[in-house]
């Protein structure tokens, strides 16, 4: 959890805006180590966490946790976290082992064409279970983390049904339970390019940002690569006052380090100064 991040987004564990759809975004840059704040933010605050990991394992994000001050297994083990180890549960699925069959969650690697139902079943009875057995521990509202949603055009899903698949969760755990969705995507074209792949996340892109309340976008330097300043984070509040659609950005320089990420206004860093 990085404190600094908290500040610029006026949260924290004991007190953060329900029902908010959070979009993480990044172009040729990395935007996973923001992934691993909400985590952390997110199980210091007692939420149940649903974690699709589509692309790293539960130990990758254990480890970092680790350094971070948060026990996945302890969470995992007391019901709080339920994850999705989308690799490995892919592996099942496309190469069956006996006495392993691979989660109904990842049907749709056997024909992407259905869409993504069972994966929005598997996020619907994971969140809804919050009050967990008898004698269990209750959790806080729910939230749903999904470390890259952009891997499933790879494996053959179309952006609409990538984007209903977004839009169900938002109703369901946003308005329905006032929880909240973290979901990150990447864009790993030039913003002009428009070929191929590029275009289906630009697209992806674009129609998460319709969805989302607020957005974190990040990027590497215009100037290049700075061993000091590891990037930027265009951070974009997208409130519904009334009627009106009320928009406001502003843009950080960002420095991870091995505990967390440093966060400050551009230009302010001592690297630079």
């Amino acid at each position: 959890m990085f404190t600094e991040l908290n500040s610029i987004l006026s949260t924290s564990p004991d007190s953060f805006t329900q029902g908010e759809f959070i979009l993480l975004s990044d172009r040729q840059s990395d935007a996973s180590f923001l992934i691993h704040h909400f985590l952390s933010l997110y199980l210091r605050a007692r939420c149940k966490v649903c974690f699709l990991g589509l692309v790293q394992s539960f130990n990758h994000y254990s480890a970092v946790s680790q350094r971070l001050g948060v026990s996945l297994a302890q969470a995992k083990e007391k019901g709080q976290l339920v994850f999705l180890e989308g690799p490995k549960e892919s592996l099942s699925l496309l190469i069956p082992q006996e006495g392993s069959t691979g989660s109904p969650a990842m049907d749709f690697l056997r024909d992407p064409s259905v869409g993504l139902r069972s994966l929005y079943e598997f996020v619907q009875c994971s969140v809804s279970g919050a009050e967990g057995a008898d004698g269990a521990e209750e959790w806080g509202p729910p939230v749903l983390l999904v470390d890259d949603l952009s891997v499933l055009l790879s494996l053959g899903v179309g952006v609409g049904a990538v984007l209903d698949f977004s839009h169900y969760c938002r109703a369901s755990v946003c308005s329905q339970l006032q929880g909240n969705v973290v979901m990150l995507a990447r864009c790993d074209g030039d913003e002009e390019g428009d070929d191929g792949d590029d275009e289906g996340s630009e697209r992806l892109l674009k129609g998460l940002t319709h969805q989302c309340s607020l957005s974190l976008h990040v990027q590497g330097l215009p100037t290049g690569y700075c061993r000091d300043i590891h990037g930027q984070v265009e951070v974009c509040w997208r409130r519904k006052p009334g009627d009106g659609q009320h928009t406001q950005k502003k843009l950080f320089q960002y420095k991870v380090h091995d505990k967390g990420a440093s966060f400050f206004a551009r230009g302010t860093s001592t690297a630079v100064l």
